[in-house]
């Protein structure tokens, strides 16, 4: 329960800030902190959860990450499966919660402003195709994850294993909030899609599809000794 609890909370917390920068601070850099602000706020949020609950839980906050530390061999599937209902449940509160606060202010409309959600295609942000989409989540779930499995192995400083995650997840948003909003975190786009509407509803299997298969593939990689540190 201890875990659940953390991750429950992690996960609230990053799509809690990490959205509500988008939604209530602003894509607009002259009105507001824009695309760099708002890749930092998903980035700081990371570091200060895995600093505050890594201890308890490991701070996955994420069901892909979970996903790829059972295809490593370092977490049992029925553990990963509470793990992915915590997130779940952490990040589809924090939606609540995000779309309670913004409506509270006069012209905020969830069919106008958003809720942070991903997307991809005519009238979202970049306008890129579903491959293209498909392709970023993809890649960036198995970087992403190699990080994260590689910063929390056996050799590496684990004292800066947050850092670390937290400034790849920075550089991601970076680079792909244009394309996809970025996801690589199926948790994260089922929260925010759940208020959505049915647009991001009908887009929601390939925020849930390629981070898994990103992270599957990052998992094993390590799982094969290919990736892992010599003993």
């Amino acid at each position: 329960m201890k875990k659940m609890t953390a991750e429950f909370i992690g996960t609230f917390t990053l799509v809690l800030f990490g959205c509500g920068a988008a939604v209530i601070a602003g894509a607009d850099g002259t009105t507001g902190i824009g695309l760099a602000g708002i890749s930092l706020a998903f980035g700081f949020a990371l570091i200060g959860m895995a600093y505050g609950i890594g201890p308890v839980s490991g701070c996955h906050i994420n069901p892909a990450v979970s996903l790829g530390a059972v295809a490593a061999g370092r977490m049992k599937m029925a553990e990963a499966v509470q793990y992915i209902i915590a997130q779940i449940c952490g990040a589809s509160v924090a939606a609540l919660v995000l779309m309670i606060i913004a409506t509270g202010k006069a012209d905020y409309t969830v069919a106008a402003n958003g809720l942070g959600q991903n997307g991809w295609g005519a009238g979202y942000l970049g306008e890129y195709a579903m491959a293209s989409a498909f392709l970023f989540e993809l890649v960036a779930t198995f970087l992403f994850v190699v990080v994260i499995l590689g910063a929390t192995g056996a050799g590496a400083p684990s004292s800066m294993a947050g850092l670390a995650i937290g400034i790849t997840l920075v550089v991601i948003h970076l680079v792909g909030i244009k394309i996809t909003g970025v996801s690589v975190n199926p948790a994260r786009s089922i929260g925010p899609a759940l208020f959505a509407g049915a647009g991001a509803i009908s887009q929601l299997w390939l925020f849930i599809v390629a981070p898994i298969l990103g992270a599957l593939a990052a998992g094993l990689m390590f799982k094969s000794g290919l990736l892992d540190a010599e003993k």
